[in-house]
């Protein structure tokens, strides 16, 4: 313990020495640093993240922002601030792909866009050198830049990010809201995040659907919105599933959880639900940047759609799943070998699932169809589970049919119900004799020797099965 101890002070007096030499940067510089710094110093990110900076150099980044300053001038400031910050992590890389800085100033060219520096391990010095060398002269082309930003992902296995900075809206006929989904549905990137530079409220509404908008019209908003947007892609968020009860209370358990990316459809994590030594829901780290749709594998799965998670904090998400159990048996000796019974919702002919007999499973509180799949079958309606009860369904001990036949011949079993009859089962044309496993009840044979071609030839057969007896019919 001692020995760690030491390690850690080692590790802080050199970060120290880091921060001490940057007290010449401005105080929001170092609030930046050392927030990041922290995160840094907590998070445990066993996979690679990349951030892609798509920084905007259209000519209208020359306005003034604050100060007596141009956007330029703090949007380049700022970038190298967080970039120097960045160095510190060994998980994460970065890039910076600009657009509109190529052309001529004023000329509307459409696919003026480019990847000045490349995703490379210890590129943060190449980065700030081109940020100073780039000046902004064309138009603004949002869509076509996320295109390209497509390709400069080394590959998908990271967690691969993409932040905004931009002072306009697209000017090149283009639709960056189907490009970010497209984006988001294969996996090449997470939900982007976008920074406007002095920009209105109907900027930030036009880009609700591209990614999280953050405003920043001051030098300070901009110093506050990167910050929290790097931290937002970094810092860990922690996420506790309430499986609710009837009773509203975190009751339920033991079930696996499904979180999909909800605009691409991607199984992102899977997580069986725990409830630890005090009582509480386990919790489990997730990526804040996506919307969830949850899904819970409960017998019938519950669903919770469109869920999103505050960034760097721990979230609790409520579901509703309360959940009974059925239990179902075969009074007596029972000579089927698999007996089953196929759960159904009440009314819906959609199967559940399949329940083995002397077995007890759980289901979501409510009302079910169970058709039992003994000879005959048997159905019930409205099977009513509660709530931490079980309901328990027996049917009697089947007997046993033999059927002697010394000839070959055409026919089936019908159960008596009243004066109608119903199919059972057709006879086996092959053997001679058919041992049959079949539930109580009074049944007909109707049947015809197959070497007799005439339906005068029909004879009939009527027999009581007894639960627990063999029963003998020679035709």
């Amino acid at each position: 313990m001692m020995s760690n101890w030491l390690r850690h002070l080692a590790s802080w007096k050199k970060h120290w020495a880091i921060i001490k030499r940057m007290k010449q940067l401005k105080p929001f510089f170092l609030i930046v640093f050392v927030l990041l710094f922290s995160a840094a110093l907590q998070a445990q990110t066993p996979n690679k993240t990349r951030i892609l900076f798509l920084l905007d150099a259209s000519g209208s980044m020359y306005a003034q922002m604050d100060k007596g300053q141009n956007r330029w001038d703090v949007a380049k400031r700022m970038l190298s601030g967080i970039v120097d910050s960045l160095s510190q992590y060994q998980n994460v890389e970065v890039a910076l792909r600009v657009y509109g800085h190529q052309s001529s100033i004023g000329e509307q060219n459409c696919k003026d866009t480019k990847l000045e520096v490349p995703f490379k391990k210890g590129n943060h010095s190449d980065m700030k050198k081109r940020l100073y060398q780039i000046a902004p002269r064309g138009t603004t082309l949002i869509a076509y830049s996320l295109t390209q930003a497509a390709y400069d992902f080394p590959d998908r296995t990271s967690r691969n990010i993409i932040i905004l900075i931009t002072d306009g809206l697209e000017e090149c006929k283009g639709d960056p809201c189907a490009v970010s989904e497209a984006l988001q549905k294969n996996g090449v990137a997470l939900k982007p995040f976008i920074i406007g530079l002095g920009a209105s409220e109907e900027f930030g509404k036009a880009f609700e659907c591209v990614g999280r908008y953050y405003d920043a019209s001051t030098e300070a908003q901009f110093a506050k919105a990167l910050n929290v947007v790097v931290s937002q892609a970094l810092n860990s968020t922690t996420v506790q599933v309430n499986l609710l009860d009837i009773y509203y209370k975190p009751s339920e358990t033991n079930v696996n959880m499904t979180f999909y990316d909800a605009h691409s459809g991607k199984m992102m994590y899977n997580f069986m639900h725990t409830i630890n030594d005090r009582g509480y829901p386990d919790t489990v780290a997730v990526d804040p940047s996506l919307t969830y749709n949850i899904v819970v594998h409960t017998t019938p799965e519950v669903t919770r759609e469109g869920v999103e998670f505050n960034p760097g904090k721990h979230n609790i998400v409520g579901i509703d799943a309360p959940q009974g159990y059925l239990k179902l048996s075969c009074l007596g000796i029972t000579n089927y070998p698999k007996l089953q019974g196929i759960m159904r919702r009440s009314n819906d002919m959609k199967t559940l699932t399949l329940h083995d007999f002397n077995a007890t499973r759980k289901y979501i509180v409510g009302k079910y169809d169970l058709e039992i799949l003994s000879l005959p079958r048997i159905y019930m309606k409205d099977v009513i589970i509660n709530q931490n009860s079980v309901t328990s369904i027996s049917i009697p001990q089947p007997g046993k049919l033999t059927i002697n036949s010394p000839n070959d011949v055409w026919g089936a079993i019908y159960q008596m119900r009243g004066n109608k009859i119903e199919l059972v089962t057709e006879l086996d044309l092959t053997t001679k004799q058919q041992n049959i496993i079949i539930q109580p009840g009074t049944y007909k044979i109707i049947y015809r020797p197959k070497n007799m071609n005439r339906s005068v030839y029909t004879f009939e057969k009527e027999f009581n099965i007894g639960s627990g007896y063999s029963t003998i019919v020679n035709l």
